[in-house]
């Protein structure tokens, strides 16, 4: 895949992740990376630069994390510099897994990190939604 091709994919998946409900997705100057921000908790980062080594890293639950290094052993790795057990690192140069399928992985990362406040946070969260 050439560079005008991954840097679809980087804006693709910013432009997918940006309007979930309290979720932000900006470039983090201290790590050097696109941060996807869910009122101030991590549900994912990306390379902001497309090259051939640009990754996007995503929390799942940890049994499916196996299973997709082991479907995909070129593409999808251990989370960079992420707990290994719960985040997985996508290569985004590789056309294995879809874009489709990587949004959903967005979507799950976002999920599982919802799933972490309060009841109460969580209806605010799903609230903005309905604005």
């Amino acid at each position: 895949m050439n560079t005008a091709d991954i840097q679809k994919r980087i804006e693709l998946f910013q432009s997918y992740g940006n309007p979930l409900p309290g979720a932000s997705v900006y470039f983090r100057e201290d790590w050097g990376t696109l941060y996807f921000d869910l009122a101030g908790k991590q549900f994912g980062m990306m390379s902001q630069e497309a090259e051939e080594e640009a990754l996007i890293t995503l929390k799942h639950f940890p049994e499916k994390n196996e299973e997709l290094r082991t479907m995909y052993p070129e593409t999808i790795i251990p989370g960079y510099y992420a707990n290994k057990k719960h985040w997985n690192s996508i290569l985004l140069a590789k056309e294995e897994v879809s874009d489709e399928e990587i949004q959903k992985m967005i979507l799950i990362s976002y999920e599982l990190v919802l799933a972490t406040f309060s009841k109460k946070k969580q209806e605010k969260i799903k609230n903005l939604a309905e604005v």
